[in-house]
């Protein structure tokens, strides 16, 4: 998840000015009996739904890691930090956990661009940065092609997304002419949308209208009076919940039936709560996993998640930060170590690593190679339709 990254020049000048001071040189920075680990997340904010869920699937693991021993004998000790889903604030977090707290590695953040404000600190000071829900190409892999050293994913990337999406509406629900209304100010939405008219149109398929919003926009009536005058079967809306969730309630009271879809921005509990259950029926998003998959592994998750936080279902954020800690464990383990060159060179080799989001592969860009999950909502509920392998 992901918003567009605008560097911010008061954050890179306090960035320079620690980093000439200091740098963890790929140092062990745990102590005897315990691993530091930082969490940088939107706590609160604009997105704070995906980081909070995020917080509750990497305390399960922990609890669960520490439960059972830790890791090769040492309990894990979480340090968070609340980024406010702001780049500034990301940055400021990433440099408080490595100069001061001294972790071994930071998981977070849970958008694309506060995962990237946070990259060349933690490339700076050799310190794992491991994003669980971060899917914008350029989290791991730079304008210029370079790979971000110490900067890795649990989740699929942004391209993949929209290809699984666009095959989806093509092949399965046999669309001729669709329509996608984007977020012109996000990374995400925009490489999601590329991806999906690329996908779309060399399976056959007709674009009809393209149209943008800007996040915090509450009026889409307009705009989607325009769409809805071009007769598409079918509306692509990458984006986050907040804005989709107002896009698909306006759409429907518009009398646009046509299916909607989106990718897992729309992935948060309180989509339902903006757009209303009957609104959302007839709606598809692409996600990292489905409560409904039979998988014993799967729902030994599930149960113990429900057990911990009130009988609440967990969503695929809760997922993707369950499994960002497990990921690590397992390179901590296979290095031996917590240091953090060891660490990262773990991660850049983990092949078929059984997670709750799937069986994953890091490849050379640092992005877990593994299946994407469609599901459709009905009457407020996500319904699992489809597994995609890469």
């Amino acid at each position: 998840m992901k918003k567009q990254l605008k560097v911010l020049l008061m954050a890179s000048t306090l960035a320079a000015g620690i980093l000439s001071g200091c740098s963890a040189g790929g140092t062990n920075k745990s102590s005897e009996d315990e691993i530091k680990l930082g969490v940088n997340l939107e706590l609160s904010g604009p997105v704070a739904s995906y980081g909070q869920s995020l917080e509750n699937g990497i305390d399960l693991a922990i609890d669960e890691i520490n439960a059972d021993g830790g890791i090769d004998g040492k309990k894990i000790k979480p340090i968070k930090v609340d980024n406010k889903s702001d780049l500034t604030e990301a940055t400021n977090g990433a440099l408080k956990l490595i100069t001061q707290d001294k972790v071994s590695a930071i998981i977070g953040a849970a958008t694309s661009g506060d995962t990237v404000a946070q990259a060349q600190i933690a490339n700076d000071n050799k310190t794992v940065l491991l994003t669980p829900s971060g899917t914008a190409p350029n989290v791991t892999v730079n304008k210029n092609g370079s790979v971000n050293d110490y900067v890795f994913r649990t989740c699929f990337i942004d391209p993949f997304q929209g290809i699984v999406a666009a095959n989806f509406a093509k092949k399965e629900l046999k669309i001729k002419n669709a329509a996608i209304f984007a977020d012109s100010a996000s990374d995400y939405a925009k490489g999601l949308a590329a991806s999906f008219k690329e996908t779309f149109e060399a399976n056959g398929g007709k674009i009809v209208s393209e149209e943008a919003y800007v996040a915090k926009d509450t009026d889409f009536t307009s705009t989607l009076t325009r769409i809805k005058g071009k007769k598409p079967d079918f509306i692509f809306i990458p984006g986050y919940y907040e804005e989709v969730g107002l896009i698909v309630k306006q759409a429907r009271d518009l009398g646009i039936t046509a299916p909607l879809m989106g990718g897992d921005g729309w992935a948060s509990p309180k989509l339902v709560d903006l757009a209303g259950k009957d609104a959302l029926n007839n709606t598809f998003i692409t996600n990292h996993y489905s409560t409904v998959d039979p998988d014993p592994k799967i729902q030994k998750f599930i149960s113990a998640f429900k057990e911990k936080n009130n009988d609440k279902e967990p969503d695929a954020f809760n997922a993707l930060g369950y499994d960002a800690v497990y990921l690590l464990k397992d390179a901590i383990q296979r290095a031996g170590s917590t240091d953090s060159e060891k660490v990262k060179n773990a991660l850049a080799e983990t092949k078929d690593l059984s997670l709750i989001t799937g069986v994953v592969s890091i490849d050379k860009n640092h992005n877990p190679v593994k299946s994407a999950t469609v599901l459709e909502y009905k009457d407020g509920k996500q319904v699992f339709k489809s597994k995609v392998n890469p």
